[in-house]
């Protein structure tokens, strides 16, 4: 048995929980309202203040979606109730990063400077401390939309091996490589 398609979703007080006739899941709490398209083979049930899911067979494609749908269920309820969020810092001399309503402007040693779009679903603040990198903090209750977008900020400009200038998430470790210097 799926470990993690066994254990039922907990709901916080707040957060309401609708199953369609087409296996549509929608979650509506206090940060706004998600939806799941579930695939027909797993059964959604809401029994108190759990969500339960189960599959019909041990086949391997049904272990597989039970999991794979309980966690993002559970990603859900948890975001409409606390929300995610994610930090990135801007690594480099000169680097800058200013949010300005739904546009993040960026300095990233380019000739010119970008802007990126955010949806409207996530929201961003930026910190510029003196001494400090800057940091981009993104906060969304879409888990998946979160990751997308900090994808896309990260790939602008990727941390790069042999000094580590570039955007990376809060707490990773950028491994670097020694340099043509000590191949001695």
């Amino acid at each position: 048995m799926s470990r993690i398609g066994k254990k039922p979703v907990n709901l916080p007080k707040g957060v309401t929980v609708t199953v369609a006739s087409d296996n549509m899941v929608s979650v509506k709490g206090p940060l706004g309202e998600l939806f799941q398209a579930v695939d027909p083979d797993i059964t959604v049930k809401i029994e108190g203040e759990e969500i339960v899911l189960t599959r019909p067979t041990d086949q391997k494609r049904h272990r597989s979606m039970h999991g794979l749908y309980r966690s993002l269920i559970n990603n859900m309820v948890i975001g409409v109730s606390t929300g995610w969020s994610l930090q990135q810092e801007l690594v480099g001399v000169g680097f800058k990063a200013e949010a300005k309503g739904q546009v993040l402007e960026m300095s990233l040693g380019f000739s010119h400077d970008i802007h990126f779009l955010l949806p409207k679903e996530v929201s961003v603040e930026t910190k510029t401390e003196r001494r400090s990198n800057p940091i981009i903090t993104l906060k969304s209750a879409d888990r998946q939309l979160l990751g997308v977008v900090a994808a896309k900020i990260r790939s602008l400009r990727k941390p790069e091996p042999y000094k580590g200038k570039g955007i990376r998430f809060v707490g990773e470790v950028v491994r670097k490589k020694s340099g043509k210097s000590a191949s001695v």
